[in-house]
């Protein structure tokens, strides 16, 4: 779906008038569900790229009121929700702007403290009881995800200037299969932890977004930011501050390299900053080659 800014200004202006004379300007954003508008100083628009994309709006607007006071990081509140309008074909959402900063995987300022705050919002979201909660996006058995991982593993085997060892690659991937499935009741997950949905402050998580994928299911989909973000001593210090078991820890370590090894040559030439995460954990999981 095509989007620019005098689009989002004609949508503003036809379902919130009051908003109408606000500055409008892209936010760059390497997110592949949503184009992203800064409306004046205090407020941003998201807008789903995609027809997938827009079966999210309702799920956030159903769910942000409450989960946020649950939470101890911010969380997006929805100001507003804007409907079909101008030949956009899809409900569209006002946020309120949040600040910070993304974190980068290599450059992770005061890792130790950012590891401890995510243990304590993943440990929040898993603790959060709401009744009738939607099935997470990823989820499901870690076998669900099978044909895929071993289809991108192949696709990577012909693009050797990637260097995946993907040998390797396959080990962790059926071994991991074999470990216990989750036995117990579905957890509530964010389900798509990747740095470019963190927001910190000076190393300290302030905020988490892009609430898409949420749900309930398998908790190892959560465990993302260990081998996304978090060098090898934070790395530690997010499970330890979890308590996750050696089951749950390789479920998750391989549902990471699985979604970063088919980021990887869907992005490539397209994304860089996906790819470049994708490579990130391929190394964090496998090793340098």
């Amino acid at each position: 779906m095509h989007i620019d800014d005098e689009l989002v200004r004609r949508l503003i202006a036809g379902r919130f008038p009051q908003w109408a004379g606000l500055a409008v300007r892209r936010v760059p954003s390497g997110g592949t569900v949503n184009a992203v508008y800064r409306l004046g100083e205090d407020m941003v628009v998201r807008l789903p790229l995609t027809e997938g994309g827009a079966a999210d709006v309702a799920r956030e607007r159903a769910w942000l009121p409450r989960l946020a006071p649950r939470l101890p990081a911010g969380i997006p509140e929805v100001l507003g929700a804007g409907e079909p309008a101008e030949g956009f074909p899809w409900p569209w959402s006002v946020y309120r702007w949040l600040e910070g900063e993304h974190p980068r995987a290599g450059a992770v300022v005061e890792p130790e403290s950012l590891a401890g705050d995510l243990a304590e919002f993943v440990a929040a979201m898993w603790g959060v009881d709401l009744p009738d909660a939607p099935a997470a996006y990823r989820g499901g058995p870690l076998g669900s995800l099978d044909a895929g991982t071993r289809r991108a593993i192949e696709t990577l085997r012909g693009v050797p200037e990637e260097d995946v060892d993907c040998d390797a690659a396959l080990a962790v991937w059926e071994a991991a299969l074999a470990v216990p499935g989750w036995d117990g009741p579905p957890v509530w997950l964010h389900a798509d932890l990747m740095p470019g949905n963190l927001l910190a402050d000076r190393g300290r998580l302030t905020s988490v977004i892009d609430f898409g994928c949420m749900g309930v299911g398998d908790p190892a989909c959560d465990l993302f930011p260990a081998w996304n973000l978090l060098p090898d001593g934070a790395r530690e210090v997010f499970r330890e501050r979890l308590g996750v078991d050696d089951a749950t820890w390789a479920r998750g370590r391989a549902r990471t390299l699985s979604q970063a090894l088919i980021a990887l040559p869907y992005h490539r030439l397209t994304n860089p900053s996906m790819a470049a995460n994708a490579r990130h954990v391929i190394r964090a999981v496998l090793g340098p080659r």
